[in-house]
């Protein structure tokens, strides 16, 4: 078995994490004399492909060359959301007083206890991966680096796996930007952030989009003083600008830096620190910090797997090449997650492996742009979102009508102290269907698959208004835009035959 990276601190929680998802005492099994579906790679499209194949009676055989859960238990979803909670608590003690409450003077964050509760809840969670319940529903699992030998055969630890299907499941890595100084200055990515057991005075996150505007405001109430370095002139450029704008701002009032329209030059490791020379609005400029923390976007793991030896095209940026079922250029080769896939979400990911499962094993030809898929950044306050931004309706030639509903006229936000925050609904013109959808919130994620439910269930906006939602609530925003829509639907005209009517029967 191939040896790993340690994972790092060495401490009982992560001798547990490795215990789940890499065991060190592994035997991998004696391969079968062929298989229904190898997957190659362990994270979430991986471990869903595998478990759900497997479920229906299919033999499956599981190959991960490092920690079985991928990104998202490892480095990704599980720690983060781990560090952000914590994160908010210290916040919610900075504004306990507006809430009447007053909390004595010297609360501080213990940052290595703040890591170590993410860690002793990441090792917990990992037991829903461990390669023991792998083995226990039926699945070969075999660790080790995969290796495709031929067109139904894949090499790996020395053994050779025989397949009719194949998927290939090996998800994405952190990019590291080309600026000259950096990596001999060292930096941080979230394949290593979360190893931190001291806080970084100073923290330089490079990259203003959802990871750097997470871990930025993350690290920034866990104590850090954060400088956030975007190459545009706003951050989250992605996003719908009304809500990208709420966050700028929120960033800015609790003293996170900003530095936008900046141009790296390169970096040096000082007496001082680290410091950034960079172009800004014309200008050169720098600064100086103790660590950066890099969230620059994700490279597809492609290398080592011979694809060109069984004839599967990819590129080193956008990675294997499919059909919308999901099919690479072999077609007994399949992909889904990360590795080919432009929305790089955990979400995503298992909705792509539910289409291979049916395309692969059983004829299906379900597509992956039939899918409505909603996204959520972990801000505080969250931006979520589903469907079409209104600049992509125009693009695709499609009128829409807008409906927003800001949380400051909504009861229980008001009550919450929440009212920083909207609710953007857009509908085809003329109509109740629904579009897209924004959500500015401090559970937008939780908000939006009300939404994402309705254009799923091709349900509108009217339909929405019907729904008797409970008050006082944050949701309520969402009936409170249907309502809005079904007053459009009162023209001049209609009222005219109301009030005639009423006036009939008085």
């Amino acid at each position: 078995m191939d040896k790993i990276s340690p994972v790092l601190p060495p401490d009982e929680h992560n001798r547990a994490l490795v215990s789940n998802v890499h065991p060190p005492d592994w035997k991998n099994p004696e391969p079968s004399s062929v298989y229904n579906l190898v997957v190659v790679g362990a994270g979430t499209a991986g471990l869903v492909t595998a478990m759900g194949a497997a479920g229906v009676g299919a033999k499956v055989a599981l190959v991960e060359r490092h920690l079985i859960g991928g990104d998202c238990l490892n480095v990704g979803c599980v720690p983060s959301k781990c560090i952000i909670r914590s994160s908010r608590v210290m916040a919610d003690i900075g504004d306990a007083g507006q809430f009447g409450i007053q909390v004595p003077k010297g609360a501080e964050v213990d940052f290595a206890a703040v890591m170590e509760r993410m860690r002793r809840l990441r090792a917990g969670i990992s037991r829903h991966d461990s390669a023991s319940r792998l083995k226990d529903s039926g699945v070969d699992v075999f660790l080790g680096a995969g290796r495709f030998a031929d067109a139904n055969t894949l090499a790996v630890a020395g053994q050779t796996l025989r397949f009719k299907k194949a998927v290939i499941a090996t998800g994405a890595r952190a990019v590291q930007p080309k600026i000259e100084g950096l990596a001999e200055a060292g930096f941080l990515t979230n394949e290593s952030v979360f190893s931190l057991t001291r806080r970084p005075p100073r923290l330089a996150v490079m990259g203003g989009g959802p990871i750097g505007c997470e871990l930025a405001q993350a690290f920034n109430r866990l104590g850090s003083a954060v400088i956030l370095l975007h190459k545009y002139a706003h951050v989250l450029n992605r996003e719908d600008s009304d809500a990208a704008e709420i966050l700028q701002q929120k960033f800015l009032s609790e003293g996170i830096r900003l530095i936008l329209d900046y141009k790296p030059k390169r970096v040096e490791q000082t007496p001082a620190g680290k410091t950034i020379y960079f172009e800004c609005q014309g200008r050169e400029d720098k600064i100086t910090v103790d660590d950066i923390l890099v969230g620059a976007g994700r490279a597809p793991n492609v290398e080592g797997l011979n694809l060109e030896a069984v004839g599967v095209e990819y590129d080193q940026r956008n990675g294997v090449t499919v059909n919308d079922q999901l099919q690479t250029t072999n077609p007994n080769i399949y992909a889904a997650g990360d590795i080919c896939l432009k929305y790089k979400f955990t979400h995503t990911a298992d909705a792509a492996a539910r289409i291979v499962i049916q395309n692969a094993l059983f004829m299906g030809r379900q597509k992956l742009s039939t899918l409505t898929i909603p996204w959520c950044t972990y801000t505080d306050p969250e931006i979520a979102h589903v469907g079409l931004y209104e600049r992509e309706a125009e693009a695709l030639g499609l009128a829409v009508d807008t409906f927003i509903k800001p949380l400051s006229e909504v009861d229980r936000a008001i009550t919450d102290g929440e009212e920083s925050g909207f609710v953007k609904i857009h509908v085809r013109k003329g109509s109740d269907k629904i579009l897209g959808a924004t959500i500015v919130a401090r559970h937008a994620g939780e908000m939006i698959s009300e939404l994402s439910l309705a254009m799923v269930g091709k349900l509108g906006l009217g339909t929405i208004a019907s729904v008797i939602h409970p008050y006082p609530t944050q949701a309520e925003a969402i009936k409170q835009l249907g309502d809005a829509y079904n007053k459009t639907r009162l023209t001049p005209f209609v009222r005219k035959l109301f009030e005639r009517w009423l006036s009939w029967n008085r």
